[in-house]
């Protein structure tokens, strides 16, 4: 239910030694990205930690330039050498936007998944329009969206959609890009657990049944996310964080399908 995230983590020493820390502290999922430009640090995390890969769930994505049948094939074999691996658990299409086409794109990932180089295909920012696309396109199920998520940005109806498909539900950017440090509902509730803002955020997300990937470099705040696994909100403090009305989504370009 948590796991580690790499976006804009680009140096290459913090980013191959967070993925060995999160690992060696009891993290087993790591998340990166065509995108991110650091699948080769992560894959020399992976292979510096005293952890076995068949234990670690490790998820990349096909960046949007690259979404075309040929593209997602030669990208993904690009990125699979880069992580140092013959296969990832998880692979994502980044958005439905540019090159993405479902009738061209899933078929390759399903390709890929035949071929045992992918053991399961996402999505990353669909809404359901896009997924019930998706759904009518594949044979496959898709295993999980890869969203933004946080108490901000609730995702209540996609969320309800997820659920009635059985589709996971992977939080990105969970702390808000820091905003949950200003909450005065989240730090009540960290000031009287004796936590952080964070681990409340992360906690209240497990709550809801979504995993979330924070991102984090220094092993303080990867060992600070780790704690938030022991953090059980009560029903009232859920309920506080439920009734936020702030709606903030923090990562927002262009090319986001809710700008269409």
């Amino acid at each position: 239910m948590l796991g580690l995230g790499t976006w804009e983590n680009t140096d290459p020493d913090a980013c191959a030694n967070a993925v060995e820390a999160a690992l060696e502290a009891g993290y087993r999922h790591i998340d990166t990205a065509q995108a991110y430009g650091n699948e080769e640090d992560v894959g020399e995390g992976l292979d510096e930690a005293d952890v076995a890969r068949e234990d670690v769930f490790l998820a990349t994505k096909v960046w949007i330039d690259h979404a075309d049948r040929d593209g997602v094939i030669e990208s993904t074999e690009e990125s699979l050498e880069k992580l140092g691996t013959d296969y990832v658990d998880l692979l994502y299409i980044h958005w439905p936007s540019r090159t993405y086409d479902p009738e061209e794109t899933l078929p390759a990932l399903e390709e890929l998944k035949a071929e045992g180089k992918v053991k399961h295909i996402g999505v990353s920012n669909f809404e359901p329009r896009h997924l019930q696309v998706a759904e009518d396109v594949m044979d496959e199920p898709i295993f999980a969206n890869q969203v933004e998520f946080h108490p901000f940005l609730q995702q209540r109806q996609l969320r309800d959609y997820l659920d009635d498909t059985e589709t996971e539900m992977v939080a990105y950017s969970p702390l808000a890009r820091g905003k949950v440090f200003d909450s005065d509902v989240l730090t009540d509730i960290a000031d009287a657990h004796g936590v952080s803002a964070a681990q409340v955020s992360l906690a209240w997300i497990r709550s809801k049944g979504v995993t979330a990937i924070p991102k984090a470099t220094g092993e303080d705040h990867i060992e600070d996310n780790w704690a938030s696994l022991d953090l059980e909100l009560t029903d009232e403090e859920i309920r506080r964080i439920d009734a936020i009305e702030d709606v903030d989504r923090r990562v927002d370009p262009g090319f986001g399908p809710w700008n269409a």
